[in-house]
């Protein structure tokens, strides 16, 4: 803003806040601001577009593609705002996968890597606890009224609002879903590379929250459906602590639905910080490395050409 605003805490007791303190904090608030919106969005969709009667009966859910458009877009969204809210202080990472590929290819801290991870799922238990709080009374009236397999008279769908859980067609193999969130959290990194990369055609005037919501929902759209898509691990685990605490038991861990799949609550963990250090080699070995050559030799031919263009003279 273009006029000064007085802290809120007086200067002597702020400057603890101007490290890797404030940093945490700053990734507390981005990734508190996405999962509010992100499972906010999941929690209108599931629970309170039927319970509220904006749709055909009080458990209908995901009758057309329209469904899940809604909810891609709505987690682009909330991966925007939460960038925006975090970009300045801390780098926005709010994802455990790209802390840990920003320290192995960018230069981020090690030291940091631990801190940022423990404020990313507490940011993102809180935010989850958030949606809890507004949409409980819609949850409670959708496990209500659906029929059908229930823990503690919680269902599978009104879990789906905070955690992620595989296609019944994957038969509870472990593989499927594990090598689609590796897929999943590669493109996010190695596209989240490329919009930074000074050297290439990188984004300019504070476009890139808004173009990594769009990546976001490229994926959510094109490899979403197979396990949720969670691509980041503090998104599912933080969320999936709240829904044990709140009583969805053994669907949030283990993370087991009675023939369908069993102890799953590690895969959105594990398969995204594979998925993240694999995105960011392959750009690097792709595209980054050719940049750094090319900006060694200062000889930049055009593009399509693999010369540079010589003169008469210069022949």
């Amino acid at each position: 803003m273009a006029v000064d605003i007085p802290p809120l805490v007086k200067p002597s007791r702020l400057r603890s806040r101007g490290g890797l303190l404030g940093e945490c904090l700053a990734e507390f608030l981005g990734t508190f601001v996405l999962i509010s919106f992100g499972c906010g969005v999941v929690a209108t969709a599931v629970a309170a577009l039927p319970g509220s009667g904006r749709a055909a009966t009080p458990t209908t859910i995901f009758l057309a593609a329209g469904d899940w458009l809604l909810i891609t877009w709505g987690w682009a969204l909330a991966v925007v705002f939460g960038v925006y809210v975090a970009g300045g202080v801390s780098g926005a990472h709010i994802n455990p996968a790209v802390t840990l590929a920003m320290a192995v290819r960018r230069g981020f801290p090690w030291v940091k890597v631990l801190p940022y991870w423990f404020a990313q799922v507490v940011g993102a238990l809180t935010g989850a606890a958030l949606v809890y709080l507004v949409y409980h009374n819609a949850i409670d009236a959708y496990d209500s009224a659906v029929t059908g397999p229930k823990v503690n008279g919680h269902t599978n769908a009104t879990f789906s609002i905070f955690a992620t859980f595989p296609a019944a067609y994957f038969h509870g193999g472990i593989w499927g879903p594990l090598i689609d969130q590796i897929v999943g959290t590669a493109f996010l990194l190695m596209l989240i590379a490329a919009v930074l990369d000074l050297r290439n055609q990188a984004v300019k005037a504070n476009l890139a929250p808004l173009i990594v919501g769009f990546v976001v929902a490229a994926i959510g759209m094109s490899y979403g459906a197979n396990a949720g898509y969670a691509i980041n691990p503090a998104r599912d685990f933080g969320p999936r602590l709240l829904t044990y605490a709140a009583g969805w038991g053994s669907l949030a861990f283990p993370g087991s639905v009675s023939g369908s799949f069993s102890a799953y609550w590690w895969i959105p963990i594990v398969g995204p910080l594979i998925g993240g250090l694999i995105g960011i080699v392959v750009y690097d070995l792709f595209i980054g490395d050719v940049l750094l050559v090319r900006s060694e030799l200062a000889q930049l031919p055009a593009p399509g050409r693999s010369t540079p263009v010589r003169t008469t003279d210069e022949e």
